[in-house]
């Protein structure tokens, strides 16, 4: 085959998988009631976390995700079944945010899930940025682009925008959504960990329900 007729079949095939090509869709809101965490909180690896704040859009691909599975799970905020104004939206039907101040210095971004009697969430602890990165360093105050910009739950809410004033926001839209851009993350790269900061918890501490795609450099440390 010359030369030439390489470049027009390499064209046609271009445009052909343009043309088919899907777009991206926000997760329905049946996504968010599912009853197993786990598996949420892996599939929600590879999906397109997106914000509208002020007018500036930011987003970013979620790469690290921790569980936290309720009224059983003794490093959930719901643990116990107890409900306090800071965890409320926990006790929301699943598909919206729950925002909380940590250390009283850092806005940390989770998905709430399942139903209202049974209070689960998905903290989100990073993601790498795509869109709006300008927005994203003048947020976070830093001059050059590197891993530390969104690589941590704290850092990734500032960089997003994401503050208490959007806590029990739909995830539906408009100011913040997460949509699949079909890049699905076999289990093969998934590194399974414990979760960060919760000893307390006795042996749900021991739970390996931290999640994260493994060798990708935005992960937090």
């Amino acid at each position: 085959m010359s030369p030439l007729w390489r470049i027009l079949l390499f064209i046609m095939y271009m445009q052909y998988a343009n043309y088919h090509r899907k777009s991206p869709t926000i997760l329905p809101p049946s996504f968010y009631l599912s009853n197993d965490i786990l598996k949420v909180s892996q599939q929600l690896l590879g999906k397109l976390l997106f914000t509208n704040i002020n007018g500036a859009r930011t987003a970013g691909i979620i790469i690290e995700t921790e569980a936290y599975a309720g009224i059983y799970d003794r490093a959930s905020h719901s643990y116990n079944n107890n409900k306090t104004k800071r965890n409320e939206a926990m006790f929301s039907k699943g598909g919206i945010a729950y925002i909380y101040l940590c250390y009283g210095i850092h806005n940390l971004f989770n998905v709430v899930t399942n139903t209202e009697k049974d209070p689960q969430a998905v903290l989100i602890r990073a993601i790498e940025p795509t869109i709006g990165i300008q927005n994203m360093l003048k947020r976070r105050k830093i001059d050059k682009l590197s891993h530390n910009l969104t690589s941590g739950p704290g850092k990734l809410s500032e960089a997003l925008g994401l503050s208490l004033d959007y806590n029990k926001t739909s995830l539906q839209g408009p100011n913040i959504g997460i949509y699949n851009i079909e890049r699905n993350i076999p289990d093969s790269r998934v590194m399974k960990s414990k979760r960060i900061g919760v000893d307390y918890a006795g042996k749900d501490a021991l739970n390996l329900w931290r999640f994260k795609i493994k060798d990708n450099p935005w992960c937090s440390k």
